[in-house]
Parts: C-alpha cells; structure tokens; sequence
C-alpha cells in the first residue's frame, strides 16, 4: 500500500467516523412533555380542558408524554359508578395524545379508599387495582435514546383511609436491584407524583400535613440514586411551578394541566405543562399554558 493510499484510507476512516458521530448526535437530543394533574371529571369542563392542553401538547411534537398522577377526580372517594365514570373518561380523552403516554398513579387514582366511598376492600378493583387494570404498572423503568426513565409509585395508603408520601419497601427493593443494571454514564430522570424534593412547604399554607404533600423517605430514596447520573425528577401533586436544583439535579414540579382544580389560578400558577428539552446530556425545562379559562363567578 502506498503512503498516499493509506492516508486516504485514514482519511476515509476519521470520515465514516465523523458521519456515525453526527448521525447518533440527533438520536441523543428529543423533546418530551410533562404534564400532571389532569383531575378528569364530568364537572367544572374538565374534559373540554383537557382536549385543550392535549391538542397543545401535539403541537410541540413530544417523541413522549409523561402523565405525572392524578389523572381523575376522583377515584378516592367514589363509589363504583362514579370511579368507573372518571376512568372511562380518562380513557377516552388521553387517547388525543399522538405521542407513547408514560404514566405513574398519584393519590386521587386510588378507588375507593376513602371511608365515604361504601366500597369494601374485597372490590376485585379496590385501591391501586382500579390503576393497574386500566392504566398499567404502579412502577417500572424504560429507556428512551439512552436516557433512563424510572417511575415510582409516591402513594403509600393508610389504615384510616388516607395516604402519606412515601416509596413502599418493595419498590426500593426492586429499584436498588433496578439500578445495578444500569450502566453508570447513562443519564437517569426519575418520575414521582409526591415530590422527593420542593419548596412548597416554606412559603404556602396548606390543610394537608407535611406527610402528604412530601415523600416521607425521600433521602432513603435519593441515596439510592446519587451514585448514578440522576439529572431530573418529575413531579406533581402540588399544582405549582418550580424548579429546585440540587445536586447536579433538576426536580421540577410541572404545575398542573387543572390549575386550581379547574377553578383558576393555584396561588398565581396557570393551568399547563412541562415541555423538556434533551441535548448532549442534559434536559432544558419550560413551562407551557394552553388557554383555559375557568368557568367561576
């Protein structure tokens, strides 16, 4: 072989080389929605909102959609008609979404726990078998152009017929195991409906404790991760906008598509969504409204 040759030979290797890098370049870069909250109901035009912010949604041309809990108002406290009536709508109206739908359960998706509901533990769809039979997995994990997905269930149910914030023994059991399969570089987005990590409780009243509106064993949780390349947590149940970063990580609270329970503003924060943007391993969040106007005196 002749210098020449074999130069242009080198050549055409740091060429195919540059042509594989710039092809994979796209595959790590994608745009996906957040949203969470929805609280679908046949009052207060939820559904009609909810085709709203789903027509919005299309429009950003999200690779996926995660549904951050809460998709009913609500399942809790409902007896078997009106749980079954809700779910049904869910079911009808997220079918608008073009993109893969990713979703974890939050508190008001549990059917029937609520001691005024009437209905008895011995229901084949009492609790979080209402979700797991219409929706899916109460936790699991997924990839998505070499990123790791990981959704966790934050809705740890009380004897009195309540909840508290926390991730059940088994998930950490299944999520340590989870993560030794994961190789170490990969970029990690954790999706929760109950915070692991907010401000909320320092500048806003609420009538829930701070065992409802926080992951009681968020630290437990987070110890677990904090070894991996954990960039963001998405979460819920707040209805607010915010973006606490901490320690290389991102946890945003993507505000709720219902506002204020589909009655305005929760305290100045907007009916909306997330929209997050994913380039060279790292995410850009931003906040979206789409148009809802409550119908209040």
């Amino acid at each position: 072989m002749t210098l020449l040759a074999r130069r242009s030979l080198l050549l055409g290797g740091l060429s195919a080389s540059a042509a594989i890098s710039l092809a994979a370049e796209p595959e790590s870069s994608f745009t996906f929605v957040h949203l969470t909250d929805t609280h679908i109901q046949p009052e207060l035009h939820a559904a009609d909102g909810c085709r709203m912010c789903f027509d919005a949604v299309n429009r950003v041309k999200p690779e996926l959609v995660i549904v951050g809990g809460d998709l009913v108002f609500d399942a809790a406290a409902s007896a078997p008609k009106r749980g079954t009536e809700v779910y049904d709508l869910y079911a009808a109206t997220i079918k608008r979404l073009e993109a893969p739908v990713h979703t974890v359960i939050g508190n008001h998706d549990v059917f029937g726990v609520a001691n005024s509901s009437g209905v008895k533990p011995s229901d084949p769809l009492y609790g979080k078998r209402m979700f797991e039979d219409r929706i899916g997995k109460r936790y699991y994990s997924f990839t998505h152009k070499g990123w790791q997905f990981i959704a966790l269930d934050s809705i740890y149910l009380t004897k009195t017929g309540s909840f508290i914030g926390r991730i059940d023994d088994e998930q950490l059991t299944w999520l340590s195991q989870e993560l030794t399969r994961i190789p170490k570089e990969r970029p990690i987005v954790v999706i929760t409906h109950v915070p692991l990590a907010t401000s909320f409780l320092q500048y806003a009243s609420s009538p829930a404790t701070p065992d409802m509106l926080m992951v009681t064993n968020a630290r437990e949780v987070l110890e677990l991760l904090w070894p991996y390349k954990l960039k963001a947590v998405l979460q819920g149940h707040t209805h607010i906008r915010e973006n606490v970063n901490y320690n290389g990580c991102q946890f945003i609270t993507s505000g709720a598509v219902c506002g204020n329970w589909w009655k305005g503003l929760r305290l100045g924060h907007p009916e909306g969504f997330g929209v997050l943007k994913v380039s060279k391993g790292e995410i850009e969040w931003g906040y979206r409204t789409y148009g809802f106007r409550a119908d209040i005196a």
